[in-house]
C-alpha cells in the first residue's frame, strides 16, 4: 500500500519524535538486528506514541520491549504503510539498509512468492504476523520453503472427518509426530486453515480458557481431525437429530426414554448427526448432576440439555459449536463462583448463548461456601460480580436446581 504520510505525521512525525525515528531507523542498518528489542529511556511523548501505534495500555515505564513484526502488524492494519521500513521512509526518506539485510529479504520473498497455491496458505503469508511466524518457526528461508510445502500437503486433506492426528501426519509428511503440540509445522498449519474465523460460535479460545492442551485439542477438532478422539466425551439429554445416522438413532431411543447420552468427540467428528434443534432453546449446565436430576425428575418431557462438566473440553465444544451453527438457541447456567463466571464468559462468547438464570437477580446469598480465588467479572452482567462480592459466598448449580427444572419442563420437547 502506499503510506499515508498524513496520518503517519500526526502519529510518528514531528521534532519532538525525531529521535526515536532515528533509532528505529538505526536498526535497518544492521545486518541481523533480533527480532525482539527494547527501547528504553523513552520520554512521555515518545511512549505515548508507541503505546497508541502498537495498542499498548498506557503505562508510566520508561521502556517498552516490542519486536518487527508487531510494528509491521500495527502499520499494516491501521492502513499506515506496509511496514515499519516503508513507514520510516515515508516519514524521513530512504534509509541505507546494510547489503546481507537486503539480501535476507530478497530471500524471503522469494519463499513468499514461490509459496504453494494453497489459498490459505497465501493468504496468511500476506499478513505480517503471518509471515513473521513463518520466519520465528523456521528461522532461514531455507527451511522455510520445506516447512511450506509439508505445511501445503496437510492443507490439502483439511477438512477431515475425525482423521486421528498422528494419522493425518503420517499420511501427509510421512511422520507421525510431525505434527505433535510444539512442532513449527503444527502451528502454521493451524493458523492458516483457521485464516480469519469470525463466527461467534467457534471463536478461540479466550483469556478466560487457561488450558492450553484443551485449546489445541479444540482448534484441531475445528478441522475435523481428533486429538486423543475418546477423551472426555459430552453429556447430553433430548438432543434431536435426523435418524439417518448412528447417532441420530442413538439420539433418538435414549430421547424416547428420557435417558442422558454421551457422546464421543470421535462420533462428533466422523459422523456428525443432522442435528434438528434450529430455533429451539438448548439449555446448557456446568454439572453433571444437573442432567441427572432432569432426567429422573423430567425423563423425555425435559428441554435439550448440554452439560459443560466444567470448563468445556474438545467434545463439549465441539458439540455446543455443532448446535450453534444448525441454529439453536443456547442457553446457559453454571455456578455463581469466580470459575463459574470465568465459564459463563468462555461459553457465551464462543458459541453466541445467552444467560439462563445466571444474573444478578438470580443470585441468592446462600451462606455456606465461601468465595475464594481471584474475582472474575461476568461480562453478560455487570451488576453480577459486585452482589456475589458483596455478599461473600459461592451459589452451586445445585442449589438452585428447582428454578431450573421448571424452564426445562416449561420448554419440554414437542
Amino acid at each position: 500500500m502506499k503510506p499515508d504520510t498524513d496520518r503517519l505525521q500526526r502519529l510518528l512525525g514531528g521534532s519532538e519524535l525525531a529521535a526515536l525515528r532515528k533509532r528505529l531507523r538505526a536498526r535497518f542498518r544492521r545486518a541481523a538486528p533480533a527480532p525482539a528489542f527494547t527501547l528504553g529511556a523513552l520520554n512521555i511523548a515518545e511512549r505515548r506514541a508507541l503505546e497508541g501505534l502498537l495498542g499498548r495500555p498506557a503505562s508510566q515505564a520508561e521502556s517498552l520491549r516490542v519486536t518487527q513484526e508487531e510494528f509491521d502488524s500495527a502499520l499494516s492494519r491501521a492502513g499506515l504503510a506496509d511496514n515499519l521500513l516503508a513507514a520510516l521512509e515515508a516519514l524521513d526518506g530512504p534509509l541505507e539498509v546494510h547489503a546481507d539485510r537486503v539480501q535476507r529479504e530478497r530471500d524471503w520473498a522469494k519463499v513468499v512468492d514461490n509459496a504453494p497455491a494453497d489459498r490459505r496458505l497465501r493468504e496468511m503469508l500476506r499478513a505480517p504476523a503471518g509471515l513473521g511466524l513463518l520466519k520465528r518457526l523456521a528461522g532461514d528461508p531455507q527451511t522455510a520453503a520445506t516447512l511450506l510445502a509439508a505445511a501445503a500437503q496437510v492443507l490439502a486433506r483439511l477438512p477431515a472427518t475425525g482423521t486421528p492426528l498422528a494419522e493425518l501426519a503420517a499420511a501427509t509428511v510421512h511422520d507421525a509426530h510431525a505434527l505433535d503440540p510444539g512442532r513449527g509445522l503444527a502451528a502454521l498449519v493451524l493458523r492458516a486453515a483457521e485464516g480469519a474465523r469470525t463466527a461467534p460460535s467457534i471463536v478461540e479460545a479466550s483469556a478466560a480458557d487457561p488450558d492450553q492442551d484443551e485449546r489445541t485439542r479444540s482448534r484441531w477438532a475445528r478441522q475435523g481431525v481428533a486429538v486423543n478422539e475418546l477423551a472426555a466425551p459430552v453429556l447430553c439429554l433430548n438432543l434431536t437429530a435426523d435418524t439417518d445416522t448412528v447417532g441420530g438413532r442413538l439420539l433418538a431411543a435414549a430421547r424416547n426414554a428420557g435417558e442422558p447420552l454421551h457422546l464421543s468427540l470421535r462420533s462428533l467428528l466422523r459422523a456428525p448427526p443432522r442435528w434438528r434443534l434450529s430455533g429451539r432453546v438448548v439449555f446448557a449446565c456446568e454439572n453433571p448432576a444437573i442432567v441427572a436430576i432432569a432426567a429422573q425428575r423430567l425423563g423425555p418431557a425435559c428441554a435439550p440439555l448440554v452439560c459443560t462438566s466444567g470448563m468445556p473440553a474438545a467434545a463439549q465444544r465441539t458439540l455446543l459449536g455443532q448446535l450453534a451453527v444448525s441454529g439453536a438457541v443456547i442457553r446457559y447456567h453454571g455456578d455463581f463462583d469466580w470459575p463459574g463466571l470465568r465459564i459463563g464468559n468462555f461459553v457465551m462468547r464462543s458459541f453466541g448463548a445467552s444467560a439462563w438464570r445466571f444474573g444478578a437477580q438470580d443470585y441468592v446469598v446462600c451462606p455456606g461456601r465461601a468465595l475464594d480465588g481471584p474475582a472474575a467479572v461476568a461480562w453478560w452482567d455487570a451488576q453480577l460480580a459486585p452482589t456475589m462480592s458483596a455478599a461473600g459466598f459461592a451459589l452451586d448449580e445445585e442449589a438452585v436446581v428447582d428454578t431450573l427444572m421448571e424452564d426445562l419442563a416449561t420448554h419440554r420437547a414437542p
